[in-house]
């Protein structure tokens, strides 16, 4: 990957972090104050398609989760494949690391969130809410550091985290799917062979691939597998290269455009339909419960023991090699930083926890924001405690 390429793109995912922040804050503010009634009112908005027969009819919220993020997956499946056709996942030496990490930064979270939850069947359902990273969130504080903070960090942050989207994106479709429609599933397959079709042809026009993609997304969401998978099918069947005259390549074009919308428009968009929590009547026993300390905890201690245990064992072994110039004191802070779930933790939290109580959800939540703030606060104190260091 071209370097102007990576510092355009850290410097975009730095600024959305930013904005995850405010949106997040302004979410806590129309829940707990008189903008409550009006805030959830907006979110029960109910949207309705009708073509024909086909009727789509949703809150505007499950619009946001169901539909906007299957764009972010789009996002997320043009990533990885860019990375594993040209960048850094691209061959094992420069994997090696990251791939470590990412297993340690998802096992021990997880184990940490049963422990504190093995007695609640319905609580162990979220095993994998604080296994998430939140790129944007932690380049996001990473930037408050300004240029002190070394590139081969922010890169190596990159490359864990696009490894974590793609667990997730794994994890959603193994463990998170819903009952089955044999007729939309069959429809979709017949989508997703038409896309590799085109793929295997030479077709490079975008719109022919959003178009058999919107139908796919249609198929899939009514199959009960979650719609947003359809957008990293989408993504996977998008040529790299082209064969026209301008040597234009459609992934990374389709990547380019669709960048800036998903960092300052979904991703905040999310957050702000997601994060809004009232705390009217809250108790210290309500934020020691088992599922949101088992989140809390998952997130801002398993990721810190997970990322540095397990990368510090395979650089023992000699499986892989801490990035040159990189610090363990440099890696143990941006670690703290991948324990901010925040975006991905609450999209998996809604699966997750999908069709229980409005307390257990709002636990959810609670633990993801309690956790990520830790995290967020810790790690920006650590790095720059390091960097000083240094």
């Amino acid at each position: 990957m071209p370097i102007q390429t990576i510092r355009d793109f850290l410097k975009l995912e730095s600024a959305s972090g930013l904005l995850l922040i405010g949106s997040m804050v302004l979410a806590l503010i129309c829940a707990n104050t008189p903008l409550s009634s009006l805030y959830g009112a907006f979110l029960d908005t109910h949207v309705a398609v009708h073509v024909g027969a086909l009727v789509l009819a949703k809150p505007l919220l499950l619009w946001i989760n169901d539909g906007l993020m299957a764009v972010f997956f789009l996002l997320v499946g043009l990533e990885v494949k860019r990375e594993v056709l040209e960048g850094e996942l691209s061959s094992i030496p420069q994997v090696a690391l990251p791939g470590i990490a990412a297993v340690g930064g998802m096992v021990i979270p997880a184990l940490i969130y049963v422990w504190f939850n093995w007695a609640d069947p319905t609580a162990l359902k979220g095993w994998a809410i604080p296994a998430a990273t939140d790129i944007a969130f932690a380049l996001g504080i990473m930037a408050l550091l300004g240029n002190r903070v070394p590139n081969a960090l922010k890169l190596f942050l990159l490359t864990l985290a696009i490894l974590d989207d793609l667990a997730a994106i794994v994890i959603i479709a193994l463990f998170y799917t819903n009952q089955l429609s044999i007729i939309s599933l069959i429809l979709a397959v017949t989508a997703i062979i038409s896309l590799v079709v085109m793929n295997l042809f030479g077709v490079t026009r975008i719109a022919a691939y959003m178009v058999v993609g919107t139908f796919l997304w249609i198929c899939v969401l009514k199959s009960g597998v979650h719609a947003t998978l359809a957008g990293v099918v989408l993504a996977f069947t998008i040529p790299l290269r082209a064969k026209d005259l301008r040597g234009n390549s459609p992934l990374h074009e389709l990547e380019h455009n669709l960048h800036p919308w998903v960092a300052f428009g979904i991703l905040p968009l999310f957050a702000f339909a997601n994060a809004g929590i009232s705390f009217t009547g809250m108790t210290l026993a309500a934020l020691l419960a088992p599922l949101p300390l088992g989140i809390a905890a998952g997130l801002f201690i398993g990721k810190q023991i997970g990322i540095v245990g397990f990368s510090w064992i395979g650089v023992k072994l000699k499986i892989a090699q801490l990035p040159h110039g990189i610090s363990w004191r440099e890696f143990h802070g941006m670690a703290t930083l991948c324990g901010i779930g925040f975006t991905m933790s609450l999209f998996v939290s809604t699966l997750a926890l999908e069709g229980v109580s409005y307390d257990i959800g709002a636990a959810a939540r609670l633990g993801v924001l309690m956790g990520s703030l830790l995290s967020a606060l810790s790690g920006y104190f650590l790095l720059r405690q390091a960097i000083r260091v240094k």
